[in-house]
């Protein structure tokens, strides 16, 4: 297949960006872009690292993520796996993005920026969940904020349908790796395990 190698090739196939897609950034959370990433509870943190991308989801019962002034967020690093993919990455290159999504909304709120980690605990115990508190915080300085089109979430329908049956389930994943690992047990007991260790 023809693979296209130059940027001249690729702006000849799509032609100039739409206006307001570009004069729509700033680099601050205005007053707008505050009360709707205070809506999120969720968000996908991407980073890059010597192995290459990362991006996992982040969730919260509250608002993902804490606007500490117009360039300036904190992401609690709640308890997760301890893979840590995204913390080393960040550790050893800063630049991540951010991509916000509200249920039931089709746009989407997207900040790419630098951050660092802390586990300073004038930070870290600012956000305590039934006595637990994150071992680091993501410390983001933003450099652009924008929306981004609903067009893909409209094609989607991510909020009208629900195509998980008959899907793989997490057991399934890790028994076709691991053929003597019990995934139905795994599966039917995960909701319980999950319940003391969401943060």
């Amino acid at each position: 297949m023809r693979k296209i190698t130059s940027l001249e090739d690729l702006a000849a196939l799509y032609g100039a960006p739409v206006e307001t897609s570009l004069t729509k950034v700033t680099p601050r959370l205005t007053p707008l872009y505050r009360k709707w990433i205070d809506a999120a509870r969720f968000v996908i943190l991407s980073t890059v690292g010597p192995e290459g991308t990362d991006a996992s989801p982040r969730g919260d019962d509250g608002p993902v993520v804490r606007m500490v002034d117009d360039r300036t967020i904190w992401l609690p690093d709640w308890r997760g796996n301890n893979r840590i993919d995204n913390l080393r990455n960040i550790v050893r290159d800063p630049r991540v993005s951010l991509m916000f999504m509200v249920p039931g909304c089709n746009n989407v709120v997207r900040i790419n920026g630098t951050a660092f980690l802390t586990d300073d605990p004038d930070v870290t115990e600012t956000f305590e969940q039934g006595g637990k508190h994150p071992k680091t915080v993501i410390v983001v300085q933003t450099e652009e904020v924008y929306f981004q089109c609903a067009k893909a979430l409209i094609r989607s329908g991510l909020w009208s349908r629900d195509d998980a049956d008959g899907l793989p389930t997490p057991g399934d994943f890790v028994k076709a790796v691991h053929a003597d690992f019990d995934a139905e047990a795994y599966d039917t007991g995960y909701a319980e395990y999950a319940k003391g260790r969401m943060w």
